[in-house]
């Protein structure tokens, strides 16, 4: 019975819809929609818990949604030497300002290049893991990310 369900695996809600499985979590070049570096892990976990583990001393701007701003995070930006740009999130009394919300609204249209990388590999099918455990499950992504990237190649190349 054990070899037909994934212990490693996790569940979350998002949205008030259930998921079980795991998460591939990518940096990506902004320019060109290539994904650089990837990390899988199980889905209960917060996006924000593989920050720093996706940066490195190369990067000289990040973009990233609301869930990444805070203060330990602004702190390793400034030690990598590189432009923060995240999102920020209104607080229970306390409202974005104006320039807040314009500041968002600018960081959005740039980080939604991320998120078509997220539609291509789910009209691809590469979001579906039909895996047992972590290390399967991250062979599945590294490849799924590597279809992507030879799918955007074919692309760029035209």
């Amino acid at each position: 019975m054990g070899r037909q369900k994934d212990s490693e695996a996790r569940w979350t809600k998002k949205n008030n819809e259930a998921h079980y499985g795991w998460k591939n979590h990518v940096k990506a070049d902004l320019k060109t929609k290539l994904i650089i570096k990837a990390t899988t892990t199980p889905a209960h976990l917060h996006d924000s818990q593989v920050f720093e583990e996706l940066l490195d001393e190369k990067d000289q701007a990040v973009l990233a949604d609301s869930a990444y701003h805070s203060a330990e995070h602004e702190a390793h930006l400034i030690k990598l030497n590189a432009e923060e740009f995240l999102m920020r999130k209104a607080t229970r009394g306390h409202a974005l300002s104006e320039k807040e919300q314009q500041t968002n609204h600018t960081i959005s249209r740039m980080r939604v290049r991320v998120e078509h990388i997220f539609a291509r590999m789910a009209q691809m099918g590469a979001d579906w893991c039909r895996s047992i455990g972590l290390k399967r499950a991250t062979q599945h992504n590294h490849l799924s990310n590597l279809v992507y990237n030879m799918d955007r190649y074919a692309c760029l190349a035209r």
